[in-house]
């Protein structure tokens, strides 16, 4: 474990005996050079996040991958996020086209530049899968935070993932209509990624109140963040969970109260629907 100016890099355990078993097995120096793509992937999204202002807590590098661990503290926007994600990726696009420099230049061995082309291509590819929490899942769930409200975000976001992955570990199976093989490690991946996509979507509720507990305390740290407010018009005797499902990420919300004549009761600022929900047991809009 190393700490670099307060980001912890650390080594899976399992990692450790895949390297050993990777010396054994003759294929260590495969496996170091994936380590690498995997690593220099992983650090495009800590410097991004960095130089975005977003505090990386930790890089740590499993046995089929790696994590940037970056502080969420409800002030990531959606266009961060997708920036963020995406430069993982354009780290591997950087690395085949030094690859393809190194072999037109005839500099290194061509067996091993199109090794590290085509490790960067298959690590880039599978990291922008639409699936949750690869890359692809982070940007797929920004760009759907931008057109509807975060809990439908988060609902969707997640069915996708289910999908996909699902789609996944059918892919893996297909070799046994015609006599072959499981794809083994594809099949595991489609089964972690399809497990954590669902835990995801079991637990849409707590993710979601964790967003509104991090965008009130943004709000009273930093009242300059509310920008143009976006009106939400309500019956007084909607519930107030109702009423906060319909809040956009990047959006400030006022709610305008109304009775069953079509009346203007009064305008709540969206801070107070937050403060209401969670202070009481049986919340209304208005009463």
């Amino acid at each position: 474990m190393i700490n670099i100016r307060g980001t912890v890099i650390s080594l899976h355990p399992l990692f450790v005996l895949v390297m050993l078993a990777s010396v054994i097995t003759g294929r260590f120096l495969e496996l170091i050079t994936l380590f690498i793509i995997v690593f220099i992937h992983e650090l495009g999204h800590a410097f991004a996040a960095a130089a975005l202002g977003c505090k990386v807590r930790s890089i740590q590098m499993l046995p089929f991958g790696g994590v940037a661990v970056i502080e969420e503290n409800g002030g990531m926007t959606a266009l961060k996020e997708i920036t963020i994600a995406l430069a993982g990726p354009l780290q591997n696009v950087i690395m085949i086209g030094l690859a393809l420099l190194c072999k037109t230049l005839g500099l290194g061995e061509a067996a091993f530049l199109d090794y590290i082309i085509q490790g960067n291509m298959m690590i880039a590819l599978f990291n922008l899968l639409p699936v949750l929490p690869l890359d692809g899942g982070k940007v797929l769930q920004a760009a759907i935070s931008l057109v509807a409200p975060y809990h439908a975000t988060l609902l969707w976001a997640s069915r996708i993932g289910i999908v996909f992955s699902l789609i996944m570990v059918g892919y893996s199976l297909l070799p046994l209509l015609n006599g072959g093989g499981i794809q083994l490690n594809l099949l595991m991946i489609g089964m972690f990624l399809a497990y954590s996509n669902i835990e995801d979507l079991r637990n849409v509720h707590y993710r979601f109140l964790r967003f509104l507990v991090q965008r009130s305390e943004l709000y009273e740290q930093s009242p300059e963040s509310i920008g143009t407010a976006q009106p939400i018009v309500a019956d007084s005797a909607k519930p107030l969970s109702d009423i906060m499902r319909l809040f956009k990420r990047e959006k400030y919300h006022l709610i305008y109260v109304m009775n069953r004549r079509g009346s203007l009761m009064a305008v709540v600022p969206e801070q107070r629907v937050i403060s209401s929900f969670f202070s009481t047991q049986d919340p209304l809009l208005y009463s």
